[in-house]
């Protein structure tokens, strides 16, 4: 399968890959001229050939564009400060799920030390994200917030229909939950957007303080079955079943081969350079 890289903007007709990215596909990869990836700018997504190649850039020739593939749900997820560890695993599969927002929530139960970390460590979480939506073949990288504590971030999230995931007994399954909104046609083709929110508490689970805030901010409690589950476990079982319910499929929005500066006759036709092969 070709490899997918984030380019800052497509000008002329060409794209430039810097920074680590560039000296990864530069001098990692190894990557020699003529040689076929695809780019995106979190708008457009294009098929490159490579052009010249130096130690930490990549300069690239626009080919073709390619089918735009875009979800008829955002999920923003708001997920509590765990053991880093378990925290990146948690948002690198949060990324290959479909997650569009990611908030670190800084939760009571949270450890201190880590919440205090947490502002120096968000550089390499965005690396993860990035990493894991080349990997998975994003339009774009999910958008990561700075961490907040449940009251505030909570409070400021405006996505319908909102779930709390909740151990207490009055929780009801997600299931039932969603079903409403996904019933409705919300998720098919042509129809209304679905902006959904899951908060995730940390394993010590949320606080009745943290219940207050969330039920005043409407959202609702919500259960994945009657097994306790570690946090990174949550977060994959909760993204899953929400893709599953609103049947996120993607769906192709733009196909078209033209060149974002109208220089399209520059461009080679990109089946008679794919007959060459590619080298990942």
């Amino acid at each position: 399968m070709r490899r997918r890289f984030f380019v800052e903007k497509f000008q002329n007709g060409g794209a430039v890959l810097q920074g680590e990215a560039g000296h990864h596909l530069s001098r990692v990869l190894r990557a020699e001229p003529g040689q076929l990836y695809e780019l995106s700018d979190g708008e457009a997504v294009w098929l490159a050939r490579t052009e010249d190649i130096g130690r930490d850039s990549v300069e690239f020739a626009l080919v073709e564009r390619l089918p735009v593939l875009s979800p008829s749900l955002h999920i923003t997820l708001l997920l509590a400060i765990v053991k880093f560890d378990r925290f990146e695993w948690a948002i690198e599969k949060a990324t290959e799920l479909g997650a569009d927002e990611i908030v670190p929530l800084a939760a009571e139960r949270s450890e201190k030390g880590l919440v205090a970390a947490s502002a120096r460590r968000a550089v390499r979480w965005k690396k993860i994200l990035v990493e894991s939506a080349q990997q998975s073949r994003r339009l774009r990288v999910p958008v990561l917030h700075d961490a907040a504590p449940p009251g505030e971030a909570l409070g400021t999230n405006d996505s319908q229909p909102r779930l709390l995931l909740s151990e207490r007994a009055g929780a009801k399954p997600m299931r039932e939950l969603l079903e409403p909104a996904s019933s409705s046609g919300q998720n098919r083709a042509g129809s209304t957007f679905v902006k959904l929110a899951i908060a995730i508490g940390p394993e010590g689970g949320w606080t009745g303080a943290e219940f207050t805030a969330a039920a005043e901010s409407g959202f609702a409690e919500a259960a994945l079955g009657i097994n306790i589950l570690r946090t990174e476990t949550a977060v994959c079982a909760a993204l899953a079943a929400a893709q599953y319910a609103f049947g996120a499929f993607r769906q192709a929005i733009g196909s078209s081969d033209s060149s974002p500066d109208g220089s399209r006759d520059k461009l080679k036709p990109a089946r008679a350079i794919a007959e060459k092969g590619t080298r990942e």
